[in-house]
């Protein structure tokens, strides 16, 4: 009998449907995965930018979270914005109860437009609870900062900073050089256990549609481990894939500001 791949996406609702959830759950089913969701928290934004949100009760999102393990399963977890503290605790104590592995964390902590997705007790809480239970966590260069406490820009702080990351706990560190400019897209990747350091890179493409960028890779690498990739070859797919829906959608015009990646660009003709 035929088996799905479940990946559960633990994330926040972009109404204007080109990250988050939406985002998620559309690059599992592009790269062949059944998608199911918990919803973090509701925003209302669009391509210009974030403009208000409202995270759900912690016990609600425990609650979904319980409800798709209970009865459908998983094979891979994703997590992305998380809100506040107490989603972030809940969230890591309902991945240690029902056992979920392998799980990658997108630390959203800013949108593209500025504004702060987790203060400062959440992002206590994400480095203390939650990056310990990881497989692989997926900071963009602002967020790796945020994190770090300090300003990065050369590729040997960089490498020092994934190092630094890897102290959380995580199992591997892949820091996104989306922020950084010339004609490469390089993302540095670290393992536990003293691996070399990994510089994966793809030609920059020219657009204006890159909203969801950060959450489409975390997705798509939760979608390689899934369907029982190993972790560099999950990573390496997933920033290829990310790469071909950038260039499939930078032609496109969808709103007045950032668009989205063309997640269907393998299906649409």
């Amino acid at each position: 009998m035929p088996a799905y791949r479940r990946v559960l996406t633990i994330a926040g609702s972009d109404s204007g449907g080109g990250a988050g959830i939406q985002a998620d759950l559309k690059s599992f089913a592009a790269l062949g995965c059944f998608g199911l969701s918990a919803i973090t928290a509701v925003t209302a934004q669009n391509t210009l930018g974030v403009q208000a949100v409202h995270a759900l009760p912690a016990a609600f999102v425990a609650a979904q979270i319980d409800a798709v393990a209970s009865d459908i399963g998983i094979d891979a977890v994703k997590i992305g914005m998380l809100a506040n503290a107490e989603i972030v605790a809940i969230v890591a104590e309902r991945i240690r109860h029902h056992g979920l592995t392998p799980v990658v964390l997108d630390p959203v902590l800013i949108a593209k437009g500025g504004a702060p997705l987790l203060d400062a007790r959440g992002l206590a809480a994400l480095t203390g609870h939650l990056m310990p239970l990881v497989a692989l966590v997926t900071p963009n260069l602002p967020e790796a900062e945020a994190l770090l406490g300090r300003k990065l820009a050369t590729r040997p702080e960089i490498e020092q900073a994934a190092q630094d990351l890897l102290r959380s706990g995580a199992g591997a560190v892949l820091i996104k050089g989306g922020h950084m400019t010339g004609p490469l897209a390089e993302d540095c990747l670290v393992w536990q256990g003293g691996r070399s350091v990994d510089w994966l890179s793809a030609a920059r493409i020219a657009t204006g549609n890159g909203h969801g960028t950060g959450c489409t890779l975390s997705a798509a690498i939760a979608a390689g481990l899934a369907q029982g990739q190993d972790l560099g070859s999950a990573v390496k797919a997933a920033k290829d894939y990310v790469t071909a829906a950038l260039a499939a959608g930078s032609d496109y015009r969808l709103g007045h500001g950032a668009g989205p990646l063309h997640h269907f660009f393998a299906f649409w003709r």
